[in-house]
């Protein structure tokens, strides 16, 4: 097996979809989501002379976006930092933006909405590269919100929290594809996306469910190794043991029934490994986030 030498950090996120509430939460969050430690983890990752470039597809508002991490990032002495301001799959493939992409040694994806990044990224030139650089450089990818539910290979693209117990109404696309096997769901407590997630892998019993609290994340290393970083929980949802599974025979818009599904719920420290499927308990190698 080969594995990724570079690094994933996946985040639960503190911002919406280009509504006044997302303007809001960016600001009412600046010095909690910083100070909790979670752009500290990022770069405890990257190490020596990090090179951060901060891309905002996903928001609405990405200015206002990227402005707070970039100053997030300083208040930490990260001054290497840019905004790759990327709207379209025209300006996707620029020279310049492709440059950017070979120097950094991170790139972070702010939240917003992820069916614009698997539509603006997916196929082109900058994927590839940064797909490249995953697998055979030390290099990192975090991503908030939206830009940590896009890097698996099968992401939730919509579903109402209230409606999730229903057929039909958990969307799944193809996501950027950094991991596989996974799917990967954010702001999970607060907006409770429990059953959104449960139906997701009660379609595909083979990925594991990973949800991810506000100001809560994970640090992926080889591509299968998790430690859970900051101040809430992580959700692991697996569907190895279902042995009922009503999903492929009832009709769109009525309950679902899954057997024996395992759940496993993570806090700062603990470790899992999707491809043994195991829970590893604490691991003592991460930021103080205190």
């Amino acid at each position: 097996m080969i594995y990724p030498k570079g690094h994933l950090i996946a985040i639960g996120g503190a911002e919406d979809k280009g509504t006044d509430l997302e303007k809001g939460i960016v600001q009412r969050n600046r010095l909690n989501f910083f100070e909790l430690g979670i752009l500290k983890n990022i770069i405890g990752v990257i190490g020596s002379e990090p090179r951060v470039e901060v891309i905002t597809t996903a928001s609405s508002i990405p200015d206002e976006v990227a402005e707070n991490y970039i100053s997030g990032f300083q208040k930490l002495g990260c001054d290497n930092v840019g905004h790759m301001r990327i709207r379209s799959r025209e300006n996707v493939g620029t020279p310049e933006y492709l440059e950017r992409l070979k120097a950094c040694n991170c790139v972070m994806f702010s939240g917003g909405n992820q069916l614009r990044l698997s539509s603006i990224f997916g196929g082109t030139e900058f994927l590839d590269i940064l797909k490249h650089r995953y697998m055979e450089e030390e290099f990192v990818i975090a991503g908030t919100s939206a830009g940590a539910m896009a890097m698996s290979n099968t992401m939730v693209y919509e579903g109402s929290a209230a409606l999730a117990h229903l057929k039909g109404e958990v969307k799944i696309t193809t996501g950027l594809g950094f991991m596989q096997n996974v799917i990967i769901d954010t702001h999970f407590d607060k907006r409770g996306r429990f059953n959104r997630l449960a139906q997701a892998v009660a379609a595909q019993p083979g990925a594991i469910g990973i949800g991810l609290g506000e100001d809560t994340g994970i640090i992926v290393n080889q591509g299968h190794l998790f430690t859970a970083i900051g101040s809430g929980s992580v959700v692991i949802i697996d569907g190895k043991n279902i042995e009922y599974n009503n999903i492929a025979d009832i009709d769109f818009g009525k309950p679902i029934s899954v057997e024996s599904i395992i759940v496993h719920i993570m806090s700062k420290g603990d470790q899992y490994n999707v491809e043994t499927r195991k829970f590893l308990g604490r691991h003592i190698d991460i930021v103080d986030e205190d």
